[in-house]
Formats: structure tokens, sequence, C-alpha cells
């Protein structure tokens, strides 16, 4: 398949508002590509690529996008695949400047559509619509298999592009093979927002409420003494948890994947910070000193796999039931199951007054929605907080001069796939926090003027703030009111942001 069929596929996307047009563009273009090159087009498509981050600024883009540009696209997705795989194993010295001259030996053999297609997808400045949403109704009709099936697959292998092979290839045989494996993370099930602890159980009825802990979400595989731990993102994080391995191991079932939640507590119990607790994941040097000086409590809350059974489809109520079958009472996240208001807001209050974000609270009839946030879990944080990402930010003037200060704070719009400001934030950092955004930031920055870097949708930051309310002055039609940074999520990647949506939903009501 050529790239030019990508890249016309992407402007037709970008140029429709119309959902199932979308998907119908999507479609036409993975039914007719071979399983190599529609995983290829998935990926390019969604703004990614297959190799990551392969070490490519925008300077290394300048000298490819002014050469004269061919008239007749040629370029094959192999081809394109091929020079990223090839500019992703440069290393050692002078490997910048290696890594350009292959790119602009691409881009010299590119069109000028295919060299701005590929400018803004090295950048991850790609966004034309083709979401997730999108991708998996595209990948069903092109395959002629159920939304359901393909939704299923992804959420067990937490990998579209995988799962489209399979479905293009092998149709509803192959994704009834998709089933939980061990030592494949599971995407992790996420929660809307309720505005208390009342408004938690009007919508749900009885539930299980539950500590919301401030630390690092992970999930633990374990098969016999074999034990491996997930972050969030699904990246194996084993070797820099040793305790955990250690308190999973003697469980008393052969085969099991544990949903939860590890932090670092002071010895009276309180939590520490979350970043904190974040010292202790992606340390591979010098763990057994950290752990002495640093040590992880886990804390489990779900049972989504045991001794070859997947659990993902049972009701919460009999997976926590199935959970305390497994696990010593003291690694289980405190929990209580009511209706009554009174009683949620007392468990509301002991879990603020041990130092705690606030509670969840789950429907005790839902199944493990594994990637999606729905409403069958609610976090219930009396200080109102949303993930959003960072867009650009202005540098700072007086004593913050040099420093990148007032950021660019945008939410994700799950339709379009891009994100929608929401305003700008100065408030709430240290010197600390502000000497390692400007270092982060820059690393991410894709293009500058005389006081703002703007930069890839990339860095996610917890932001603390008083209420939402109408603006026209942003695009979302939406404001947020004495906002402040909290602390930075590395844990999280810019698609698990808090949407456009959410942030309407906290509005008041015109």
């Amino acid at each position: 398949m050529l790239l030019d069929d990508v890249v016309q596929t992407s402007t037709r996307v970008t140029a429709t508002g119309s959902r199932l047009d979308k998907v119908a563009q999507l479609a036409g273009l993975l039914s007719h590509a071979s399983a190599d090159d529609a995983v290829l087009a998935i990926h390019y498509l969604s703004g990614t690529l297959p190799q990551g981050r392969v070490g490519l600024g925008w300077a290394a883009l300048q000298g490819g996008l002014d050469e004269v540009a061919v008239e007749a696209p040629a370029l094959t997705l192999g081809e394109v695949d091929g020079t990223f795989a090839r500019i992703a194993t440069v290393r050692g010295q002078g490997a910048a400047r290696e890594k350009a001259r292959r790119l602009g030996e691409l881009l010299a053999r590119a069109s000028a559509e295919e060299r701005q297609f590929l400018g803004r997808l090295v950048m991850g400045e790609l966004r034309q619509g083709a979401e997730e949403g999108l991708m998996l109704e595209a990948v069903a009709r092109a395959a002629g298999v159920s939304v359901d099936a393909v939704r299923r697959g992804v959420m067990t292998t937490g990998n579209l592009a995988a799962v489209a092979r399979v479905a293009l290839g092998e149709g509803d045989a192959g994704l009834a093979g998709l089933a939980v494996r061990l030592f494949r993370p599971v995407q992790p099930m996420l929660a809307q927002t309720a505005a208390d602890s009342d408004e938690a159980l009007d919508q749900l009825g009885e539930a299980a409420l539950e500590w919301k802990l401030d630390g690092a979400r992970i999930q633990v595989h374990k098969a016999g003494d074999e034990v491996r731990v997930f972050s969030r993102q699904l990246r194996e994080v084993t070797i820099a948890v040793p305790e955990i391995v250690e308190l999973v191991r003697p469980l008393p079932a052969h085969d099991l994947i544990l949903d939860g939640e590890a932090i670092a507590l002071r010895p009276d119990g309180s939590p520490h910070p979350f970043q904190v607790t974040m010292r202790r994941f992606g340390r591979r040097l010098e763990v057994d000193r950290l752990r002495a000086e640093l040590p992880l409590t886990a804390f489990a809350f779900d049972l989504l796999y045991r001794d070859g059974a997947s659990l993902l489809d049972e009701p919460y109520g009999r997976r926590i039931a199935a959970l305390g079958e497994v696990s010593p009472v003291e690694a289980l996240v405190p929990r209580t199951v009511t209706a009554d208001p009174a009683q949620a807001r007392a468990f509301l209050d002991d879990a603020r007054r041990r130092g705690h974000e606030g509670i969840m609270a789950k429907r005790l009839d839902a199944p493990y929605a594994a990637g999606s946030r729905g409403s069958a879990w609610l976090k219930v944080k009396p200080a109102a907080t949303l993930d959003l990402v960072v867009l650009a930010a202005e540098w700072g003037h007086g004593r913050r001069r040099g420093w990148l200060s007032n950021l660019h704070l945008g939410a994700r719009d799950p339709v379009t796939g891009g994100f929608v400001m929401l305003g700008k934030t100065f408030k709430g950092m240290t010197d600390e926090m502000l000497a390692w955004q400007t270092d982060r930031l820059l690393a991410l920055e894709v293009a500058r003027d005389a006081h703002t870097v703007y930069v890839r949708p990339e860095l996610v930051v917890e932001v603390a703030f008083n209420d939402v309310q109408a603006s026209p002055q942003y695009p979302g039609g939406v404001a947020l009111r004495f906002a402040r940074v909290k602390r930075y999520r590395p844990d999280k990647a810019a698609g698990a942001a808090d949407t456009i949506i959410d942030v309407r939903r906290l509005a008041p009501p015109p």
C-alpha cells in the first residue's frame, strides 16, 4: 500500500464531521490493505509510530521539508516503516546527525502532502479525528466482525493494531482466541468523577466504597512462582518492586491477575506524596537501597483472572469475594458496601483524615470494562481535580525568568482525537517543579514564538480548581477558575487524560 493512500484518507477523515463517514473512510482503506499494511496504517492514522519515539526533533525535519518534493507519490508503507526502524536503532556519537540524514532521504522521496503528514507524525502532532473508538469500528467493518469482538480483543491485549491483524486475517474465530493471557497486561478500567459521596450513591445505589489511594496503579500477574508487575501504562516494572513480588508469590492460587495500587506510607500509615511513591518506579539500579529507604505497600482491589478462568465478565461483587479468598486482609484496599449516604460520608471522612485523596464508589453488578472510563466506577475527591495535557508554556518573569512557567492546559477531545484548551495557570509550582517542567517541555518542543514554547501534547498534569465556568474565550466553551498545578502524572499517557466531556459535565447548568 502507498503512503499516499493513507495521507489521502487522513485528509478526508479530517474534512468530515460525520462519525459514520469517518468510519467508512477508514474501513475502506483497511479493507484493501494487507495485514502488515493495515497494522502500519492504523498506527499512522492514530498518530503513532510502531517504533515509538525514535529520537527525531523539529531540527531534524527542517532540511528535508525544504527540498523540492516529488510529484508522483511512490513511497510504500513498508519503505516508510523500514526507514523508521533503522532510525530507531541508531546510537552513539553523531546519532542525531545520522538520524536526520536518514529522515532526509525518506522525505526527499515524498510528495509535499506526504512530507507534511510525516512531519506531523514524527512530532506527535498528527490529529485528524481517527481516535481509537472510530478506528475500532473501522476495523470491525473492514473485517466483517462485530465491534464488541474487536473491543474485547483490545481490552485483553491492549493493542488495537495487533487485534486488527487478527480480525482481518482470521475473523471471528481468531478474535475468540484473544482471551486474557497471563503476562500480557489488560488495559485498566477507569473511573468518572462524582461531586460527592451522595451523588455517587444516587447514581449507583448500593455500592462498594474503597479508599482512593494516591499511589501508582499496578497489575500483578502470577503463574506458579513467576510474578510480574505492570504499570498503568502496561509497562513491566517488576525489577523495581521486589516487595510486591514477595507478597504475591505465596498467595493460595497458581494463576492470578490482580489489579491494585502501590503506595509509599510513612511509619504512622499516612501516605507520602505521589511524587515520592513514583521514585520507586522506573529504577533498575540500587533497588535494594531505595527499598530500604522507601518501602512500598501494595493494596489489591480487583481480581481479573484465577486458575485458568477470566473473571472480567463477572460482577464486581463476585470478583471482590474471590479476591478475599486469595489475598490476606492487610493487602486488600479498605472497603465497605453500603447504600446509606451517612455511612458513605463517614467512610469518606475517615479516608481523608488518614491522608488519602478520597474514595472510589463501584457498582456491584458491573463487569470489568478494561480500558473504559465508564460510570460504573466513580471517584469522589473533595478537592476537584482534572488530569489535563500541557499544550504550551510561556516563559516566566521576575524570579521565574529562564523557566517555562505559565502552562496552557488542554482536555482530550474524544471526537477529533485532539485537545481543547481550557485556560492557563502558573500557580502551585515549586522551584523544583519549574526546573523539571522546563527541561521536560523543551524536550517536547515543536515550535515557539517570542513568549511561548509549543509542545507535543504528551505531558499530563493534575490540576486543582475551584469550579468550571462558561467561557467564550476558549474553543470548548468552558474554562477552569483558579486553576493550580497539584502534580505531574508521568504514569499517565495523554490518551488517559480527562476529556472535554468530563469538564463540561462539571459546569453548572446554563
